[in-house]
């Protein structure tokens, strides 16, 4: 995002939306905007499955990942689709990554809460996907007519919540591979 935006002339955080950054049209970085986003979208499919069995077992685990799978195909067809080119399918796609991805981060936290070694991550998984949450409530009707105060603050306000959660599992995934601790996170009593 920061080198697209960097030769994205007058581009702004607070006014332009993250997309804008793919628009085939508007964006001189286009093509590197959509391929990065398509890449986010597999690499984090293929993340999941990789790691689903180090994160805590549970019902909050199936559900989560599934929707983190979901939000991983949403980011895809956001690359593949910007929005200038097909505005319906670009608009569906984002909403499949905002609000599963959003939701996805309280039903991992509520699980993360009573699994040994995850519960630091279980309040500000929750926090996070809290934020996301809002944050749509806010964007997601003013999408209609238009009327969002400041976009591009605002959507960031969506998809930056999933991504610093992202980075704290990594971190929380590779304290687990450097201490030898099992792959599964075992859950209290």
């Amino acid at each position: 995002m920061a080198a697209v935006q960097a030769a994205y002339p007058g581009y702004s955080d607070l006014t332009n939306y993250i997309s804008d950054l793919g628009n085939t049209a508007t964006s001189p970085w286009h093509d590197v905007f959509n391929v990065s986003i398509v890449i986010l979208g597999v690499l984090s499919f293929v993340g999941i499955l990789l790691a689903w069995e180090s994160f805590p077992r549970g019902g909050s685990r199936a559900v989560g990942l599934l929707l983190l799978m979901a939000a991983s195909l949403g980011a895809i067809g956001v690359g593949l689709y910007p929005e200038n080119v097909n505005g319906t399918v670009h608009g569906i796609a984002s909403f499949v990554v905002f609000g599963p991805g959003g939701l996805a981060l309280v039903v991992l936290g509520a699980g993360f809460r009573r699994a040994v070694g995850w519960r630091w991550l279980a309040a500000p998984s929750v926090v996070l996907g809290l934020i996301d949450l809002v944050a749509l409530a806010y964007f997601a009707p003013t999408q209609v007519n238009n009327t969002t105060w400041d976009p591009g603050l605002i959507e960031r306000f969506v998809v930056f919540p999933i991504l610093i959660w992202g980075l704290l599992v990594a971190a929380q995934l590779l304290r687990g591979a450097r201490s030898g601790a099992p792959a599964t996170g075992a859950i209290s009593g």
